[in-house]
Order: structure tokens, then C-alpha cells, then sequence
């Protein structure tokens, strides 16, 4: 049987809920055994060991993690970075719910749940500045 090839990042499927935590676990963790991520999970969220092993399973399937078989431990990582799939599925949202405009996101962004900090309004501003000036 030949390797499975990964699908190509834009052929990648959105993760559920489920298997977006645990890309979350893999972000900011690394590659990660099955083991390492059900006890990282099970702190607060109980769940199977069984559980966590399907999903990857599921998630591998996908192209949504990437899998070293080399050892006896599966050792997991995510196949695209969380910067990547930010912006990708940013994208998606953008275009489905705000009929592509930046604005109307960033409106709603600000003007719902929890609000920016002093430092995320620094960031922000500076942001704004940055493409201001590009538009010169």
C-alpha cells in the first residue's frame, strides 16, 4: 500500500469542534504522542483515551495532522500552522458572512464579546497605522 498523500492545504477540510481543540493542543504543544494529548484534554475536559486516538485517526484521514509511525507511539503535529489556518479560515468566514468585506468583520469583532484590551487597541492602532501608510 502507497503513503497517503496529504490533500493540499486548500483542499483541506474545516475541523470540527473536537478536532479544532485538539489542533489547539498541537499548536501550542508541538508533535504530540495520542497519550500526551488525551492527559493535556482530560485536565479539563474529560474525555476517552479511545476518543482522542479516533479523532487523530479521523484527523489524519483528513490531511488536518500530520503522523510519524515510526515509533511504537504515534507521535502527531498539525499539517498547517495555526497562523495559516487562521487566515484561511478567516477568509471563508469573510467571504460566507460578510460578503468579503474587512470592515464589517472588524466592526462586529469589536463591538461583541469580550472587549480589546489597552494593549490589543495598541495593536490594533498600530495595525491601522501600518496600512494607512501603504495606502499612500
Amino acid at each position: 500500500m502507497s503513503p497517503r498523500r496529504p490533500a493540499p492545504i486548500q483542499q483541506l477540510p474545516e475541523p470540527t469542534e473536537a478536532e479544532l481543540e485538539l489542533l489547539r493542543i498541537l499548536w501550542q504543544q508541538g508533535e504530540c504522542t495520542v497519550r500526551q494529548v488525551h492527559e493535556i484534554l482530560a485536565q479539563d475536559n474529560p474525555v476517552a483515551y479511545t476518543t482522542v486516538l479516533t479523532t487523530l485517526q479521523i484527523m489524519h484521514q483528513k490531511g488536518l495532522v500530520k503522523r510519524d509511525a515510526s515509533e511504537r507511539a504515534h507521535v502527531y503535529a498539525a499539517a498547517l500552522t495555526q497562523r495559516r489556518a487562521q487566515k484561511r479560515f478567516l477568509g471563508k468566514l469573510l467571504h460566507r458572512v460578510f460578503e468579503d468585506s474587512a470592515a464589517e468583520l472588524v466592526m462586529q469583532a469589536l463591538g461583541s464579546g469580550k472587549p480589546a484590551s489597552a494593549e490589543e487597541l495598541a495593536m490594533i492602532r498600530m495595525r491601522l497605522n501600518e496600512l494607512e501608510e501603504q495606502h499612500k
